[in-house]
């Protein structure tokens, strides 16, 4: 089971890259975040409250390059269920880059915990059309 969207924004990765990895304030942008908490950082275990469920989503960050890309890794053991969030950054050379979210859900638990999944897909969307607003300076 897979959500994700991507949009194109007139900003350095840099600028992107620093919304990304500022916990505190992605409620201003992120209209289906109610709070992170943690430090956006190798290995740091952040938690996210979301409006779209009452229940705490804690991850790990598993994959940390500045600029370029992140994940987010959350599971249950010996990988019975496993949640995989990507950020890909693309510089296009043209001052602008491609932002990439991916949510990858695995594991031999997802036939029956993928049914209690709503569809994510427009949070997906409100996502990145937030980040590019907050990184255009129209946030």
């Amino acid at each position: 089971m897979e959500f994700s969207a991507e949009t194109t924004i007139a900003a350095p990765a840099e600028t992107i890259w620093a919304i990304l990895t500022d916990a505190y304030n992605y409620p201003k942008w992120d209209p289906n975040m109610e709070r992170l908490e943690g430090t956006v950082a190798l290995g740091q275990k952040i938690t996210a409250h979301t409006k779209i469920s009452d229940r705490a989503f804690p991850v790990t960050v598993s994959v940390f390059e500045p600029n370029r890309s992140m994940v987010w890794r959350s599971g249950m053991p010996l990988g019975l269920f496993k949640g995989e969030r990507s950020f890909v950054l693309t510089d296009n050379g043209d001052g602008t880059v491609q932002v990439r979210v991916r949510e990858l859900f695995s594991g031999l638990l997802l036939p029956l915990i993928g049914r209690t999944i709503p569809d994510l897909q427009p949070t997906f969307d409100q996502f990145v059309a937030g980040l590019k607003a907050e990184a255009e300076g129209k946030g």
